[in-house]
């Protein structure tokens, strides 16, 4: 019998696959998170961001100036770029950071006091200390993080990833945003698929007690709710038969399939009792101070683990701290933003370790800009600065214990190996499979693309 059978099993399996909605006759151009194949192999399947809203000071996190010790008070002896707040005419006066930085690990990578638990990864861990960007205002220069360009309009990088690969986790959107309860400046487009297929968008998850509206099935029953799925789709599919092709009746239609579908996925992702105390204690569940952000990451990790494409995680509100954007007492604002962020983004670190998922998992961590060497006033603070700037980045592909390129010796410039937001793009896409001047969408009588005409992959922080 098996030998008769043989020849069937296959078949099987194959009709077990079109039987998925996400299966049969999808283009890769189609409004469909189904799986795609890149364009060559990569390293990672999944991306996690870890969003600093505000904008990190460099030269208090991983970017150590001792002249700044020598020369704190004293009017800086170099021509100060324009930044959003000090006058372009004035002399600013050069501000030390208030915290100590010492070497970690087998790499010997500098890292400030204010992050003990993740420099305990500092050897899975890229430094990049030479990013640069366009705009010292935050909504611009959001959105320029976001989509490589300033203005409202322009897909998400997440929304592009999704676009060229389609998600591996068909019941969860494709790109997911973790809320800490505050939409960046710039507003919803930071997540937005812009030209895109709306079904590229990003889902914000706002709270992790209730992340959407209206989870709850309201019908009696799920044959009922499936009759009237049925019914809405014969209808939306007679408008696409009678007036062609139309991007928002699609993407509905797989909108309305993928929530139905979500009713199931969102309350188990949420549902922590399976995860060990230990794991909790890890992420910091169990202390006040930690736990909102804590949360973020482990839902982070777990959406990975579900096959979800990006997931960016947003900082959660936090009292008397305005984000990472201190133009004053930037000592307590950085320190509260940091004993919030510190053990959960370390916690994520290890437990994607743990599981096998850091190889697979690029972690990107940074803000849309940083901030200056000089005081703002006399109150402690530190202007927007794009012009020299921090950001790191693990799993994926990404040479950990590396640090990679330079700014002078105040921390405002930088001097050497310079990434451009253009070049961040470039390499995210490189690590998942894509090469960024491929992946393309016609619009408006040209091939779009998330870095434009520019962007360099960033191979000194590849393995």
């Amino acid at each position: 019998m098996l030998i008769r059978c043989a020849n069937g099993f296959g078949a099987v399996a194959l009709l077990a696959q079109m039987a998925e909605r996400s299966f049969g006759g999808l283009s890769p151009t189609s409004h469909s998170l189904a799986r795609r194949i890149g364009h060559h192999a990569g390293r990672a399947k999944s991306v996690i961001f870890l969003y600093m809203d505000g904008g990190p000071s460099q030269v208090d996190t991983f970017d150590p100036k001792p002249r700044l010790d020598l020369e704190d008070g004293q009017p800086i002896k170099m021509k100060a770029p324009p930044t959003q707040f000090i006058p372009h005419d004035s002399v600013p006066k050069v501000m030390r950071s208030p915290f100590k930085f010492e070497r970690h690990g087998q790499s010997g990578t500098f890292v400030s006091e204010l992050f003990p638990h993740l420099a305990q990864c500092v050897d899975d861990i890229a430094v990049v200390r030479s990013m640069v960007a366009d705009f010292t205002e935050h909504a611009n220069a959001n959105l320029f993080l976001h989509t490589g360009h300033n203005q409202q309009g322009r897909p998400s990088m997440g929304a592009w990833a999704t676009y060229g690969l389609g998600s591996e986790c068909q019941n969860l959107p494709g790109f997911i945003v973790l809320s800490g309860g505050r939409i960046p400046t710039g507003g919803p487009h930071n997540f937005h698929s812009g030209f895109l297929p709306a079904v590229y968008q990003g889902s914000v998850f706002r709270d992790t007690k209730a992340p959407l509206a209206n989870l709850q099935r309201l019908e009696a029953s799920d044959e009922l709710q499936r009759g009237k799925l049925e019914l809405m789709r014969k209808l939306d599919e007679s408008m696409l038969g009678r007036f062609g092709q139309n991007d928002l009746v699609e993407s509905a239609i797989a909108n309305y399939e993928l929530a139905f579908r979500m009713q199931a996925a969102v309350p188990e992702l949420l549902d922590l009792r399976g995860e060990t105390e230990a794991t909790r204690r890890l992420y910091g569940l169990d202390q006040e101070t930690t736990r909102p952000y804590g949360t973020q990451c482990l839902m982070a990790r777990r959406l990975v683990e579900r096959g979800v494409r990006f997931v960016e995680v947003t900082p959660p509100i936090l009292e008397g701290a305005n984000r990472w954007d201190q133009h004053d007492k930037l000592k307590e604002g950085h320190e509260k933003n940091a004993r919030a962020a510190d053990q959960p983004i370390a916690a994520l670190l290890k437990d994607l370790k743990a599981r096998g998922l850091l190889e697979e998992t690029l972690v990107i961590w940074g803000g849309e800009f940083g901030r200056t060497p000089v005081a703002q006033g006399n109150s402690g603070g530190r202007d927007h600065s794009p012009y020299g700037f921090t950001m790191w980045f693990a799993g994926g592909g990404i040479k950990g214990g590396t640090v990679y390129g330079a700014t002078d010796e105040y921390g405002f410039y930088a001097v050497e190996n310079k990434v451009h937001i253009h070049d961040l793009h470039a390499t995210m896409l490189h690590l998942l499979g894509i090469d960024h001047t491929r992946l393309t969408y016609r619009f408006g009588g040209r091939d779009m693309r998330l870095t434009d005409i520019y962007g360099e992959v960033v191979h000194g922080i590849l393995a």
